[in-house]
């Protein structure tokens, strides 16, 4: 089951139209996301958030002229508006997850929303953020990079966990053998590296990345 999840943050029109060409089985608009679903003529088939940001006509318009489930939820509550879509998602049996509107000027927000993708990856769903320049994933135990697919010249590796043991990259600019990364002490040894050959081999014996495929 294939969801779309359209967020509060910076979404870039071109990319957002070329994400909707393919067909979704749920899209969840989500505070001011819904600001860009109104916008341009999309309909959700869910809405939810605590909608600070969102003009309340717009809120009221779906409300009195659909038959969308929308959840309203407090502004003081322990989980972002994405983070309640990402397990609304899931709830509705997601197994691929695309998130529009998750990165923009609120730093903050992003990390919230790149730690908020380890609850689809403890299920085996696959999901990932997009933005005009960035598609970003969390990744454990092994994973192929395929060149045709990339999203953009160049990937990074970050460990989201304290430690990454065991990392070995091939098919790739700067290889490792065994390496074992730690978010103190390994510092930017994982930014900005590239594919060279067919497909790029991305192993760890334990922990979790944060796999950031990049253009400029």
């Amino acid at each position: 089951m294939n969801t779309l999840i359209i967020s509060g943050g910076s979404i870039d029109i071109d990319l957002a139209l070329r994400v909707l060409e393919e067909k979704y089985d749920h899209i969840i608009g989500v505070d001011g996301g819904l600001g860009f679903c109104y916008e341009q003529k999309i309909l959700p088939t869910r809405i939810v958030g605590d909608f600070d940001t969102l003009d309340p006509e717009i809120l009221a318009w779906y409300k009195d002229n659909t038959q969308v489930e929308i959840r309203e939820y407090n502004s003081v509550k322990d989980a972002t508006d994405t983070q309640i879509a990402v397990e609304l998602a899931l709830e509705l049996g997601s197994t691929r997850i695309t998130i529009l509107g998750a990165t923009g000027t609120r730093l903050d927000h992003v990390l919230g929303n790149i730690q908020t993708l380890y609850l689809p990856l403890q299920r085996g769903v696959d999901c990932v953020i997009l933005d005009p320049n960035n598609r970003i994933r969390l990744i454990e135990k092994q994973y192929v990079l395929r060149r045709e697919e990339q999203y953009g010249k160049y990937f990074s590796l970050i460990p989201l966990t304290t430690d990454v043991k065991g990392v070995t990259l091939k098919g790739v600019k700067y290889p490792l053998d065994r390496y074992h990364f730690t978010t103190l002490g390994s510092g930017s040894l994982g930014v900005s590296n590239e594919v060279l050959k067919e497909q790029a081999e991305i192993s760890m014996e334990s922990g979790i990345f944060v796999l950031i495929e990049s253009k400029d």
